[in-house]
């Protein structure tokens, strides 16, 4: 059986909590992602995404200055590189999340998302019915 470890991505890209929100938002841009990482050398503090700014930052008129730490999210779901790709699946469907965060020692190693899941055909029907359960959900809350 797979493990998360073979489908993750790892050389992602992160922030340090000095970081602010304006250069945090060029570098989703450059990338093409929707989350960034904050971290201390490897240490992961927390993970700031494109609704964090829109939410934290933005929508509480926070000048582009404001520091990454005071938006992003520092209470985080993590997963472990030798939990397998069900188990991971699990996890982001029961916490609500597309990203999961992967850490060993508590040093970021990789990131695995409900895309990564859903390309490998063991487990597409998870990934599948995680992403609608997070998407069906998150609709119904707004």
């Amino acid at each position: 059986m797979k493990t998360i470890s073979d489908i993750m991505t790892t050389n992602v890209d992160s922030c340090s909590p000095q970081d602010s929100i304006y250069e945090i938002a060029v570098k989703m841009k450059q990338d093409d992602v929707g989350v960034i990482p904050v971290c201390e050398g490897k240490k992961l503090l927390g993970v700031i995404t494109d609704r964090d700014i829109v939410i934290r930052a933005v929508a509480e008129k926070k000048q582009g200055s404001t520091k990454v730490t005071d938006v992003m999210s520092s209470e985080l779901i993590t997963g472990s590189p030798d939990m397998n790709i069900e188990e991971a699946s699990d996890l982001m469907s029961k916490d609500q999340i597309r990203r999961l965060p992967i850490v060993e020692n508590s040093n970021l190693v990789g990131i695995v998302s409900l895309g990564d899941i859903a390309v490998h055909k063991e487990t597409d029907s998870k990934a599948g019915a995680a992403l609608s359960e997070i998407s069906e959900q998150r609709d119904q809350l707004q």
